[in-house]
């Protein structure tokens, strides 16, 4: 049996926190942790940091068209070659 792929996200400026199954195809909202790893990591997104495990590629799309397009932006961004960040 192999590992479950489960990833846990939040998004910037939204206190809330989701569980997707890519098994399943599910997205769930999961209650805010009050104890454990989780909930120390929620508390220091929630104070502006970026807490990333076992992930390679995070990236907030405006629209499914924008995702299905190639674009990771409204504005056609791309990944920036001088810094590898996506930007406009």
């Amino acid at each position: 049996m192999g590992m479950a792929r489960l990833v846990v996200l939040g998004i910037q400026g939204d206190d809330g926190l989701w569980v997707a199954d890519l098994d399943a195809g599910t997205v769930t909202q999961i209650g805010a942790p009050t104890t454990g790893a989780l909930k120390a990591a929620d508390d220091l997104r929630k104070a502006g940091a970026s807490v990333i495990k076992g992930v390679n590629l995070a990236a907030l799309a405006t629209s499914a068209d924008a995702v299905s397009g190639g674009f990771m932006d409204a504005s056609g961004g791309f990944m920036d070659p001088s810094g590898g960040f996506m930007d406009k």
